[in-house]
């Protein structure tokens, strides 16, 4: 029997208890007729949410350690290209193309890189995003486009080695 018609029996023995017209042992009896069914069918969904919550926390428990695994490699995947970069800019061999790959150490796009080389504080207000003070970047690689501030100053562009 399902659980929702054993729900259903109790409803109608609570029926039978208001009619009046039904003695209170047949009433017991039933009750403890459905009584085990309920605990029963009780036991078995207790059962079933324990397996699937002890498989939703091996789940979680495989994703960390999966996440970790992932991080792992990707940590050796930047170490290498790094090492390989590094090596290629020492020896100067920039561009170059072999059987299976095409190798290229390139500068980076995007706005220059820029280094705050001063306190917070004194940066000049209107190069400031106000909030918790930060600097405003774009407005100060606008400054020292045009001239030199003590407590800024533009980087080189970096570089990363593509591999097709």
């Amino acid at each position: 029997m399902k659980l929702y018609e054993l729900t259903g029996q109790y409803e109608e023995i609570a029926n039978l208890l208001y009619d009046g017209e039904t003695d209170e042992q047949t009433v017991l009896d039933t009750l403890e007729s459905i009584a085990g069914e309920i605990e029963d069918k009780a036991d078995n969904y207790a059962k079933i949410i324990k397996n699937i919550s002890a498989g939703a926390e091996a789940v979680k428990k495989e994703e960390e350690r999966l996440h970790a695994r992932r991080m792992s490699l990707e940590g050796k995947v930047k170490w290498l290209k790094e090492t390989l970069k590094a090596n290629l800019e020492f020896i100067g061999k920039t561009k170059f193309k072999t059987e299976l790959f095409s190798f290229s150490v390139s500068k980076n796009g995007g706005k220059q890189p820029l280094a705050i080389t001063e306190n917070i504080e004194d940066i000049p207000g209107k190069y400031l995003v106000q909030q918790d003070p930060l600097p405003n970047k774009e407005a100060i690689r606008e400054l020292l486009a045009g001239k030199e501030v003590e407590w800024a100053q533009l980087e080189p562009y970096g570089t990363h080695l593509n591999i097709r």
